[in-house]
């Protein structure tokens, strides 16, 4: 899910909810802290990705805690069933990003193939590179923009010049469409 997105459907979950003006602040100030406690940790570079990883999933489970005793047993119950109707649409979408964009480009099953063995390959190397304790935050972040801009060059070998004209105009209206919201 794209970050705007996941934001809208955040505020329409707190708009459920009915938060009192008291609530809404001390959770604006635990996002605050939470935000605060994120880049303190992304600026340590003394740590291993494995240590990152458990500190910010420790950070973002004591925000979750802090928020759900702000909430009242109504509003938890409320969030519960907010929770359970979203992972239902997440999973109806699920796999519908590369069929939509077959129907969209028109692209030969041979494209499809190979843009996924494409996808499998990079996924693979990023994750070869994320668990690489030899390299520094600042490699890892090199080497993965290099290999996302190979991906991207593949792929525009990959396309027609039509498809690669139809793929740019779909980027465009979507990047318009966010810049609505």
């Amino acid at each position: 899910m794209k970050p705007a997105k996941a934001q809208h459907e955040k505020e329409n979950m707190v708009k459920q909810l009915d938060l009192s003006k008291a609530q809404k602040e001390q959770m604006k100030a635990n996002r605050e802290n939470t935000k605060n406690q994120m880049a303190e940790l992304k600026k340590d570079e003394s740590i291993t990705v494995k240590e990152y990883n458990t500190r910010k999933a420790a950070i973002l489970k004591s925000q979750k805690e802090q928020m759900e005793s702000l909430l009242t047993p109504e509003q938890k119950t409320q969030l519960t069933q907010n929770n359970v109707n979203g992972k239902g649409k997440h999973k109806m979408n699920k796999g519908k990003n590369p069929e939509q964009m077959k129907a969209e480009l028109n692209l030969s099953d041979e494209q499809m193939s190979m843009l996924k063995a494409n996808r499998e390959a990079n996924k693979t190397k990023a994750q070869a590179i994320k668990d690489n304790a030899q390299l520094s935050e600042t490699e890892k972040k090199s080497q993965l923009m290099a290999l996302k801009q190979a991906q991207k060059e593949s792929m525009k070998q990959l396309l027609t010049p039509e498809q690669l004209k139809t793929m740019k105009e779909r980027k465009k209206a979507h990047k318009n469409k966010e810049g609505k919201k």
